[in-house]
């Protein structure tokens, strides 16, 4: 016999290997003499020692110790194998035999006599490497433990998809015996669904090679899961033999995992809630982002009913709920439209509560109610409630009745509905309502508290606006005022923002602009005395830099407190129209613009002066600009709210507003320019929530509905122009003693070309008095001015800065009684500085 060559040493190549393989089983042959006849490749791979060196030798040389009886593990002597052989014709045992290297090898042995016909018997044998064999038997042991006691279903299926054994836990796991199982495929075993998925499954594995792990399937029987994963099997020479699968119960694990997860959820729209509400401070918007928040999320139908006093700002009741008191409802959302809701939810209508209804109970008791059933519902309000057919009529299976409460007090109703198809309300969801509830009620209460103190303060702030703007000669004004609003809210706020329009004295006029820093009552009452302050330092006749300076001296007594400095910007200008000057100073404020027509529309141009500090910050100079101004041209005055937006710079906004003030046309009504810029800055407001602050001399500044501004906006328009034609009279005479006759002379000229000759008398006495004052300590030239408006004005100016001083005179002094007569005869009187010198003026009244 030709042994096969080296290369099929396990296997040859591309032949199959086998289990035989694996274990390496090797076959000799002895005569009956225990000569060996045959020594396999396989018993060379075991032992080492070649065929050519063992053939015809003698085996029991080679055994290092005498063989062992498997049956019974005595020792058999070696001349016993043979014996054992002829009487039974068979014998296996342990034999250790040595390696050609020297060592020992234990190997299991099976032999057999044989008796060929016509031939001498031989012995066969074969025999395999202990370590191997016992390899294998463990294998094969753990694999039948592992298939008789996981607890896991576990399954082998072939190339075909058949069952090829299967435990008893999968038996369970999939109610069917395993010999119900053995040789069928999923389909026939498993219902469709899950079959379908698990074939599919095994045939991405089989083709792949990928396993698919954790795949969760509901359980055959409908209640429970079960977790599936799949792996393919291959031989050691990379044949596909099937795939393995387990089965594990993972209805615990997933009822777990919902219940984590609803959790989870829950949190989340309680945080969700929380920051929807959180920076709102408007009831009705309060009241429709709750009830929209939790739909479709929590429930199919949601709507928020309050008292009438918590939706306007006022008082709660103390105790119990007044008698036939309704709610209004306020919020409301739902899945769909269609007026059956409409007919439901009836939003911003007053709800009368039945007594004895389970509406009415649970705004007494303030204790919420869980409707499980539809006849439940039936019974929740008077028989015929359209609410409640409503209800009906949307299938409606499920209803939360929640009080919204703040302080202990009772705010209104939360109402919560599923239909069809979505799980009825359990306590846990009860539970979550109520702590929506109590987030929800707190919310509205401080959204009450917030309208009565904004109320207040706009109350407040309207009483401190210019109750009447004049209407100076030579000027033409319009202006707006337009509480700002909280970036989540579209009511108006109350700020610091004014403006105020003074006449001064010689027909001249004071535009004022200014922007105290903050909201509320502390904004609107500290606006309130910087403007009379203001108007009380403008009466003085001050120049717009010192004016500005004697306010800043006030900051301190200005202020709330030492922690809340006071913080005001502010622009004063003073326009003469007799000289058509303009003199302006600013505290830190935005630029005033200048519109000069041109053509058919207007330049636009900001007026170039320094900024300054704003009001509070001590030790900083306001410097004053000067600028002459054509007739017609617009002064626009106003505050950053005008042109400051969220997400902007301000200079954006300044851009912008120049921009549509060139595109008007030259010459518009200055009502129609307020209004195009504030529906410029009114572009993200209710459509119908503008409105417009009262302008003109009718009334005090009103505020306006929403705007696009966070911040209060205060806007004044001021055409200006000159006096009337021969309203205005003046000379200048040199220091000399006719100084005084020839001021009389001209004054009584005047005065009856004016056709004022009642007050001759008066004027030319008190001109006599000045311009001999004028005489006696400036000796410089005299200016003499006289301008008819609403009032007689008259102006006497000198080069000499010191103003006069009104005194008492004794009976025999010879003078001293100039000022003194000034002062009382002239309807009110007062002393101006100017570049160079003084200006002493008084006014009469026209007869």
């Amino acid at each position: 016999m030709n042994d096969p060559p080296k290369a099929f040493h396990g296997a040859v190549e591309g032949v199959t290997t086998s289990l035989l393989d694996t274990l390496r089983v090797g076959v000799v042959m002895f005569d009956t003499d225990g000569y060996i006849m045959l020594w396999s490749p396989t018993v060379e791979e075991i032992l080492g020692w070649p065929a050519e060196a063992m053939v015809g030798r003698y085996y029991g040389g080679y055994l290092t110790e005498d063989p062992v009886e498997a049956s019974s593990g005595a020792s058999v002597p070696r001349g016993g194998i043979y014996r054992a052989i002829g009487e039974n014709g068979y014998w296996r045992g342990k034999l250790r035999v040595r390696h050609r290297d020297g060592y020992t090898v234990e190997v299991e042995a099976r032999a057999s006599l044989l008796t060929p016909p016509d031939c001498k018997p031989f012995v066969l044998a074969n025999i395999v490497e202990t370590s191997r064999l016992r390899a294998v038997e463990q294998d094969l042991a753990a694999l039948d433990a592992l298939f008789a006691t996981s607890p896991l279903g576990i399954a082998v299926f072939d190339t075909e998809h058949r069952y090829v054994r299967a435990n008893e836990a999968l038996a369970r796991l999939n109610g069917r015996p395993v010999h119900e199982t053995l040789g069928r495929t999923v389909h026939e075993v498993l219902p469709q669904n899950m079959a379908d998925t698990l074939a599919q499954i095994q045939s991405l594995v089989l083709r792949t090679g990928r396993p698919v792990v954790d795949t969760v399937l509901a359980a055959p029987d409908g209640h429970g899961w079960r977790s599936v994963s799949y792996g393919r099997l291959t031989s050691p020479d990379g044949r596909v033999l099937g795939v393995s699968s387990t089965v594990m119960d993972v209805t615990e694990r997933r009822d777990a995992m919902e219940k984590i997860e609803r959790a989870r959820q829950r949190l989340k729209l309680l945080d969700d809630v929380g920051v929807a509400l959180g920076d709102l401070l408007d009831v009705p918007r309060i009241a429709r982002t709750l009830a929209g928040a939790l739909v479709p999320r929590f429930a199919d139908y949601s709507s928020v009913m309050l008292y009438g006093a918590v939706a306007h700002g006022g008082e709660l009741p103390r105790a119990g709920r007044p008698p036939g008191a309704p709610l209004l409802q306020l919020g409301a959302a739902a899945k769909d439209r269609g007026p059956v809701v409409e007919r439901m939810l009836r939003v911003g209508q007053d709800i009368a509560l039945e007594r004895g209804s389970i509406f009415e109970s649970v705004l007494d008791s303030a204790v919420p109610h869980l409707v499980m059933s539809r006849e439940e519902l039936v019974s929740a309000s008077y028989p015929g409630d359209p609410k409640v057919q409503a209800a009906l009529d949307l299938d409606i299976h499920s209803l939360m009745v929640v009080p919204l409460r703040a302080r202990g007090t009772v705010l209104g109703l939360l109402l919560l509905n599923r239909a069809e198809g979505r799980a009825a309300f359990d306590r846990d969801d009860l539970a979550l309502a109520m702590e929506l509830a109590g987030r929800a009620g707190i919310s509205l209460d401080n959204a009450r508290l917030y309208a009565r103190e904004r109320e207040s303060a706009l109350m407040l702030q309207r009483s401190l606006m210019p109750q009447q703007v004049p209407s100076p000669p030579g000027v033409q004004i319009a202006y707006r005022y337009v509480p700002g609003g909280s970036h989540a809210e579209a009511e108006a706020e109350a700020g610091g923002d004014w403006f105020d329009v003074i006449p001064l004295a010689g027909g001249r006029v004071a535009f004022v602009v200014g922007d105290v820093m903050g909201h509320g009552l502390r904004a609107a009452a500290t606006m309130g005395q910087l403007r009379t302050a203001v108007r009380t330092l403008a009466a003085l006749d001050l120049p717009p830099d010192e004016l500005l300076r004697r306010v800043n001296d006030l900051a301190d007594d200005l202020a709330q407190g030492p922690d809340e400095p006071l913080m005001a910007t502010c622009v004063y200008a003073v326009y003469d129209p007799s000289t058509r000057q303009c003199t302006l100073a600013i505290a830190g404020h935005v630029p005033p613009l200048l519109l000069t027509g041109r053509g058919g529309g207007w330049d636009v141009t900001p007026v170039e002066a320094p900024s300054g500090a704003p009001l509070g910050v001590g030790g900083v100079e306001f410097e004053p600009v000067s600028l002459g101004v054509e007739d017609g041209s617009v002064l626009v005055l106003y505050t950053d709210g005008l042109i400051e937006h969220r997400g902007e710079d301000i200079t954006e906004g300044l851009d912008r507003l120049m921009s549509l003030l060139a595109g008007l046309p030259a010459q518009p009504f200055l009502e129609d320019v307020c209004d195009r810029v504030l529906g410029d800055l009114d572009q993200g407001a209710e459509p119908d929530g503008r409105g417009a602050a009262s302008s003109g001399p009718a009334g005090p500044a009103r505020s306006t509905g929403p705007v696009g501004s966070v911040d209060d906006v205060a806007l004044l328009l001021a055409r200006l122009g000159g006096l009337p034609e021969g309203s205005s009279a003046s000379w200048t005479f040199p220091a000399e003693t006719y100084a005084a006759r020839r001021a009389r002379d001209a004054v009584r000229g005047v005065l009856r070309g004016w056709g004022l000759e009642t007050l001759t008398d008066d004027t030319v006495l008190l001109v006599s008095e000045l311009v001999t004052n004028a005489l006696r300590h400036a000796h410089g030239p005299i200016g003499v001015r006289m301008v008819r408006g609403t009032s007689l004005l008259v102006e006497v100016s000198d080069p000499l800065p010191a103003p006069p001083r009104e005194r008492n005179a004794a009976v025999d002094d010879e003078g001293g009684r100039g000022i003194q007569l000034v002062a009382r005869g002239a309807r009110r009187w007062g002393t101006r500085h100017g570049p160079i010198g003084k200006t002493v003026w008084f006014e009469l009244s026209l007869p």
